[in-house]
């Protein structure tokens, strides 16, 4: 059954390399077997025929020159010089047949093209083809009046060899050119590559400098247009930095004083309550601040470095645990990536804590489940959350419930997302939320 021409597309498609430099390979190959190919059949369907066509008369020519010459001098003699001299000068072996005849019927007559042809038109007698018997030569029978003459022609006299030279010349010379299109091809390819290595490296986190611009005038411009956006990355989040520690200099320098006219309204016994109460609002507006410049901070001063994720998910669950929640851990040790290890830990600490706090129990359990992934589970037996809001509650000071600050899931999605990760909030088999965060190795 015939494919629709959309599904025909669509199957090409599939079996064109993916890769760039794949497709301009194929780009420049196939309009280069096309060129060669038109070639090759212009020059062996006019030049190559009429030049075999010239052969096969001349060969034609000579037999029928020979056979007059037996027939007007029908003398032992005569015949004996002129086979003699059909070979010596023509290189035709030419043995006659006195009162022989040809079997059959006249295969020569019936098939008119090439040798064939031309024997037909200069002979006009009767004869034979034989293209089989002999590898090297093409056996001739011409029917005489007084017998049949056998003539062995070489074939390499009904063909031009400069065929062989022309198709030599024709692979040869695309090979040449496809080979060195296929090293100008992979160089610029290679600086495309690497630009596009230190676009992902720089996205994760990974700050390797700057890149060295090579290859065309196109990618050079790319690779110092990407120099200068990270430099202009750089610059804005260290001028960010500097202003988040002035911010938060100044927020707390208030706060502590507030905390010491508080201390001192404390040795009052009618305002004790009070000040207690002040305290616990203090301490949740140092929190909230601590939290709101750390989403703003997004952890983008640390460099990435290979790090024992288990010992990491230790930390976070020896934490957990000093608060008096029950954490399980199942974390097998040798799981080493490239992380910044304090924002991962901090990432994973903003989920276990958003569990403990609805939840009674909590598990924590990492696995390698690909060569190139790593998936932490974060488990709880809480109430979870709707379907329809588990993407929610990701966006900022939007899951501030239960002595939150709204900032925690961002926090953590943030993070794992600069490492080329992501999380996923799902079902948990505890009945409560499962967080599923996949780290590439």
């Amino acid at each position: 059954m015939k494919l629709p021409l959309h599904n025909q597309i669509q199957s090409v498609k599939r079996m064109l390399p993916r890769s760039l430099l794949g497709r301009s390979l194929l780009i420049m190959l196939i309009p280069l077997l096309v060129v060669q190919g038109v070639a090759l059949q212009i020059f062996y369907g006019s030049h190559l025929e009429i030049v075999s066509r010239r052969f096969s008369g001349a060969i034609a020519g000579e037999i029928a020159t020979t056979v007059e010459t037996l027939q007007r001098f029908p003398g032992t003699a005569d015949r004996a010089w002129a086979l003699d001299s059909a070979w010596d000068r023509l290189e035709l072996s030419m043995v006659f047949s006195p009162g022989a005849t040809l079997p059959g019927p006249d295969r020569g007559q019936e098939t008119q093209g090439g040798l064939e042809a031309a024997l037909a038109e200069r002979l006009r007698k009767p004869f034979q083809l034989d293209w089989q018997s002999d590898p090297r030569s093409v056996l001739i029978r011409v029917q005489m009046p007084d017998g049949v003459l056998d003539v062995q022609a070489p074939r390499k006299r009904l063909y031009a060899g400069t065929i062989y030279l022309f198709v030599i010349w024709l692979v040869g010379s695309s090979m040449l050119l496809f080979a060195i299109s296929a090293l100008f091809m992979r160089n610029q390819v290679r600086a495309l590559r690497r630009l596009g290595a230190a676009a992902e490296a720089f996205g994760i986190g990974r700050d390797l400098g700057a890149i060295k611009p090579e290859g065309a005038a196109e990618i050079r411009q790319a690779a110092t247009a990407f120099n200068r956006m990270q430099e202009r990355i750089r610059r804005f989040l260290a001028q960010r930095t500097e202003l988040l520690a002035g911010v938060s200099h100044d927020l707390r320098t208030p706060l502590t004083r507030l905390r010491l006219n508080v201390a001192l309204l404390e040795s009052h016994p009618d305002l004790a309550l009070d000040a207690q109460d002040m305290e616990g609002d203090i301490a949740e507006m140092d929190r909230m601040i601590e939290g709101y410049l750390a989403f703003a901070r997004g952890e983008g001063s640390e460099q990435s470095k290979l790090t024992d994720l288990g010992a990491v998910l230790e930390d976070v669950a020896n934490n957990a645990r000093r608060t008096g929640s029950d954490v399980a851990l199942d974390s097998p040790r040798g799981l080493v990536l490239s992380l910044r290890p304090d924002a991962i830990k901090r990432a994973i600490t903003n989920l276990v804590d958003n569990a403990r706090r609805h939840a009674r129990h909590v598990s924590l359990v990492a696995r390698q489940t690909t060569a190139r992934s790593v998936e932490i589970v974060v488990d709880d037996d809480g109430p979870g959350i709707p379907h329809d809001q588990r993407e929610h509650v990701f966006r900022p000071f939007s899951s501030g419930a239960a002595g939150g600050t709204g900032l925690g899931l961002t926090i953590a999605r943030d993070i794992v997302r600069a490492h080329g990760g992501e999380i996923t909030l799902e079902d948990s088999p505890s009945g409560g939320l499962r967080a599923r965060v996949v780290l590439p190795v």
